[in-house]
């Protein structure tokens, strides 16, 4: 019966975190069956855990290769796990599987989190033994005291919401192809399965349906994840990139993304990465390697953005908005964090977030390596901002927890010199990383009086031709004289624009044009979105 997971990566802790898997060198039913108890609580939303036997841990992780287990002792142990699961109150049977791994056979118990908690075993195998809840705390099992099995109990019939049954929909409504597709990406052996088992039977392997064959309905997480339109039943389950051309808001472009949420997720990043982040070179004097930076780091825009995916509430009818003003981007997802997290310690560099509200979600996104491990997101954005020289970001949410947000600032050398109306002005017919791209490429080239930004401005300004005075109102210059020896005349020298009236420079009807080499340029960029043309001088 294989696991909807890849073994390796579990068993090496990249797709589930350690305090969700437990070592053990062999068979001992007290501690497993206390084990499953714990995850079957889940009391911190983590989604359950792994139990793996026939490998030895050391402080915590498996000692690889493993030790192993006889075939005839993995049978009998499977045959054991019925009776030992029957012991539980009220009973839970995980799902096991004997795997191969790395020419030795061990068995791995997979302990989704329970529908019916608060589960309680037999602390001893003995007559007249207790009763006790289990919990996992940390990597360890362990007896719930008095007030964490008040908790549990307050936490009875709360099952998170993507964990949830959808009574209002059917289990056709979820799509073999996009299940398939999944278990290929993340090379599961349940692959090849699909052929010989029945489409319930691989939902239920999935858990991504619950209920008996003559009412099997499908979990939210399943619909999330494999139908083609989630829409249709979380009417919030989109991403919404709106980019505006100033800080006022009048003038947007908006792009929705829809369908699966993992696909809503990728098509998002690399639209993006493609129209919005930009690289940038500075030369650097007396350096052969020139600096390189980009506007916004991708790794810092992806971690925000598969976070609010994450952790945001499809129960709420707001879908996650990514909003690019010219100089940050903002990412907005309801409702705020679970607590502890508050609007008082976001900001701390220390933060630990201890229960999770989407447990299936995340174990799905962390399986397609879209997210990492619970509580890495915060460090990870710090230190790729910090790696690109960016500003850190600021996250933020309000004393009812309604909503979360997230600002990534622009790289202070990627702004546009002059208020943000020039930078609209400027990349009139260019997006914004089309426009970067073009001043990255001038920076290349242009002398040092001649920045990037003006140089593109110019251009830009200059395609049906326009006088002297309106190019330096649009830069905010106030010498003339200045103004063309430092920036008009170079360019006009490396051949980017050109005088109407070339043979009286002086006259007062005067105007400049942008050459056709120029303008092949900018038609270039617009072309091939990812690359930028070399500029000779």
């Amino acid at each position: 019966m294989a696991l909807p997971v890849n073994i390796n990566e579990l068993i090496n802790g990249r797709t589930v975190e350690w305090e969700r898997i437990e070592f053990k060198k062999g068979w001992n039913p007290v501690a497993v069956l206390h084990t499953i108890c714990a995850f079957a609580n889940d009391f911190n939303n983590w989604g359950g855990g792994y139990i793996i036997i026939g490998i030895k841990e050391k402080n915590g992780l498996p000692v690889l290769p493993p030790e192993g287990l006889p075939l005839l002792k993995i049978d009998a142990i499977q045959k054991e796990l019925i009776e030992l699961c029957n012991r539980l109150r009220p009973p839970y049977f995980p799902v096991a599987e004997p795997v191969n791994f790395q020419g030795e056979n061990i068995l791995i118990i997979w302990v989704p989190g329970g529908t019916y908690r608060p589960y309680k075993c037999p602390e001893k195998f003995s007559k007249g033994a207790l009763y006790l809840p289990y919990i996992r705390r940390y990597s360890t099992t362990k007896k719930a005291n008095t007030e964490e099995e008040q908790e549990l109990l307050s936490m009875a019939n709360r099952i998170p919401f993507d964990d949830q049954t959808n009574h209002h929909a059917e289990i056709t409504d979820l799509n073999l192809t996009l299940i398939q597709a999944h278990l290929a990406e993340i090379k599961s052996a349940l692959l090849e399965e699909t052929k010989s088992l029945s489409f319930p039977e691989l939902c239920r392997r999935m858990n991504t349906a619950e209920g008996p064959d003559e009412y099997l309905k499908p979990k939210n997480v399943g619909l999330l994840f494999f139908n083609d339109d989630p829409k249709r039943f979380f009417r919030g389950a989109q991403i919404d990139v709106v980019e505006f051309q100033d800080d006022v808001g009048d003038h947007f472009t908006e792009k929705i993304f829809t369908g699966p949420i993992q696909n809503q997720v990728r098509s998002a990043l690399n639209y993006i990465n493609s129209s919005i982040i930009t690289e940038s070179v500075r030369k650097v004097p007396q350096k052969a390697e020139a600096v390189r930076f980009f506007n916004y780091p991708y790794g810092a825009v992806e971690e925000t953005l598969v976070n609010a995916v994450y952790h945001r509430s499809y129960q709420d009818d707001s879908p996650v908005e990514v909003r690019v003003f010219p100089n940050r981007i903002e990412i907005l997802s309801y409702p705020g964090p679970v607590p502890p997290l508050g609007r008082d310690n976001l900001m701390s560099r220390k933060v630990t977030a201890r229960r999770c509200r989407n447990r299936r979600i995340g174990d799905f996104l962390k399986e397609l390596h879209l997210a990492e491990g619970r509580g890495t997101g915060f460090p990870k954005i710090r230190r790729t901002l910090e790696a690109n020289g960016s500003p850190g970001p600021i996250f933020e949410t309000d004393e009812d927890r309604t909503y979360f947000l997230t600002t990534l600032h622009i790289h202070p050398e990627s702004q546009v010199s002059g208020q943000v109306g020039e930078r609209v002005e400027a990349v009139e017919g260019l997006n914004h990383a089309e426009f970067n791209k073009l001043v990255s490429s001038l920076s290349q080239v242009c002398p040092k009086s001649v920045p990037g930004q003006s140089a593109a401005s110019i251009i830009l300004k200059a395609r049906n031709s326009i006088d002297l005075a309106t190019l330096m109102l649009t830069l905010n210059q106030k010498n003339r004289t200045r103004f063309r020896n430092q920036l008009i005349n170079p360019l006009i020298k490396m051949g980017l624009i050109e005088l109407t009236i070339p043979d009286k420079p002086t006259s007062s009807k005067q105007r400049y044009k942008t050459t056709i080499k120029a303008l092949k340029i900018i038609d270039e960029i617009k072309k091939k979105k990812t690359a930028v043309p070399i500029i000779q001088r």
